[in-house]
């Protein structure tokens, strides 16, 4: 059943990860000053789904007990539960502006389109096909929140996993037991560890050469799991709303998923030594296609949110009569406009895969997230130039309430703005683009997909050329 913030914020509370943050274990994320904050808006979304207003648009039946569970478990059978699924998306990620790139709603288009094509797991063993059933069935009846992990450790990129200093410096199978496989490694980047489980899904393509099998491997454990640890990144939550607006809600937080001799239940393995159904698995299931979708989804309502930023800075500081400024915000207009074409289209040209799967379109998700990663930077400097100084002279909410708290009303106001709405609006655009937060968003944003001359020599691998090369020649008269 669709689980309540209170459900969420308790399950972390009584079960937490096992967080390393600076040295030291975190005791209870839900009250620590690094977390605290996303745990709180992880825990509104959550209660989202229970608001009369939203109910309908972020859960429906559960097809096992009728009470209703997430939206983004709906299975993809037709064009119509795309848009439905869509909608979902969009509502959580209007809530965050965009800025949390790992809500859970993420994993479980994954985790759905691999249920949905359960048979393309029991190619490597029929009992794995129900394993990625019933975990797909416990996750949704759960409405548990998931993290993943996806690349190895950038320790020699120039060689393969079996060939770094130690075998085991990627996540690797070191003996199979009665009661499941004993793994070593780690895997980086794990984004919201305040996660009740975290996936260990192929991602990089895995080269077919001795040794490989060893990390050919699907699985999901809990977050909690003796020998499982998440090793933090410094932190970039602020401590004040007001100074800090989004990065006191929204820090997600990274970790480095470390796996010391951890055991694997047989029934949580979905891959497992076959590095051919590992490289295949994201695309001929349609997970990747779903996955795509929500981020598009989550794109546009991330560039929603600046074009509102940039729109009220100009507004504000009387900028906006100017050309080369209405020019810059027109440009993110044409990127708005750009990722929800992408979106819509993908929706619109969707179809059924080998295993009755509806994915939207390949193709046009395709377009969006090898483009989204050179428009986010140019958005960017976009906020930064219509901001100016104004980015760089932000009084904090205690200057306002400080000896000089009239003077800074006098000459902290704006056009239409009273001072501390200006100072509201600007040290959002600061957080959002210029702070440890907004920095990181960028980096995340350049890579959130992997390398992008990768991604670009993909695309120009899987991407269907011919027909356009035939019209060429037949302009040319070549035929025959």
């Amino acid at each position: 059943m669709a689980r309540t913030g209170a459900e969420y914020i308790e399950a972390l509370r009584t079960n937490p990860p096992n967080l390393w943050l600076k040295g030291e274990r975190v005791e209870d994320p839900t009250t620590h000053p690094a977390f605290a904050g996303v745990v709180r808006s992880m825990a509104a979304l959550y209660d989202l789904q229970h608001d009369p207003a939203w109910r309908e648009v972020l859960a429906y039946p559960s097809p096992k007990t009728g009470q209703p569970v997430g939206m983004s478990f709906r299975e993809a059978k037709s064009r119509e539960d795309l848009e439905k699924r869509a909608a979902a998306y969009k509502a959580w990620a209007d809530r965050t502006l965009g800025l949390m790139g790992r809500t859970p709603d993420y994993l479980n288009a994954a985790l759905t389109a691999y249920a949905q094509a359960a048979e393309f797991f029991a190619q490597g063993d029929p009992k794995f096909a129900e394993n990625v059933r019933n975990y797909y069935e416990f996750v949704r009846e759960h409405d548990l929140c998931t993290t993943h992990a996806l690349t190895n450790p950038q320790v020699n990129r120039a060689k393969g996993p079996a060939e770094q200093p130690d075998p085991y410096i990627p996540v690797g199978v070191v003996r199979e037991t009665k009661e499941g496989v004993i793994v070593r490694g780690a895997r980086m980047l794990a984004t919201l560890p305040v996660a009740d489980e975290i996936l260990v899904f192929p991602s990089t393509v895995l080269k077919n050469e001795p040794g490989a099998e060893r990390y050919a491997l699907a699985f999901a454990l809990p977050t909690n799991t003796p020998g499982l640890h998440f090793v933090c990144r410094e932190p970039l939550a602020g401590d004040s709303p007001f100074d800090h607006p989004v990065s006191s809600r929204f820090e997600e937080m990274d970790a480095m998923a470390i796996f010391d001799d951890v055991l694997v239940p047989w029934e949580r393995i979905f891959i497992l030594g076959s590095v051919e159904l590992t490289n295949r698995a994201y695309a001929d299931t349609g997970a990747l296609n779903h996955m795509a979708h929500q981020v598009v989804v989550h794109k546009v309502a991330k560039t929603e949110a600046f074009l509102g930023l940039v729109a009220l800075i100009a507004e504000g500081i009387g900028a906006d009569r100017f050309g080369h400024v209405q020019e810059k915000i027109a440009e993110v207009v044409v990127y708005l406009e750009t990722m929800r074409a992408f979106w819509k289209a993908a929706e619109a040209e969707g179809h059924e895969n080998d295993y009755g799967v509806f994915v939207p379109s390949r193709a046009k998700l395709d377009g969006a997230r090898n483009l989204y990663p050179r428009l986010y930077p140019r958005i960017r400097e976009i906020v930064q130039q219509i901001g100016a100084g104004g980015l760089i002279l932000l009084p904090s909410e205690r200057d306002f309430e400080g000896p000089l708290g009239e003077a800074m009303e006098k000459y902290m106001q704006g056009r239409n703005l009273e001072a501390r709405k200006k100072a509201q609006l600007f040290r959002l655009a600061w957080d959002m683009t210029l702070s440890g937060f907004g920095a990181r968003q960028e980096l995340y944003e350049r890579f959130f997909f992997g390398d992008p001359v990768r991604m670009y020599q993909t695309l120009f691998e899987v991407y269907d050329k011919e027909p356009y090369k035939e019209k060429i020649r037949r302009f040319l008269g070549w035929e025959g």
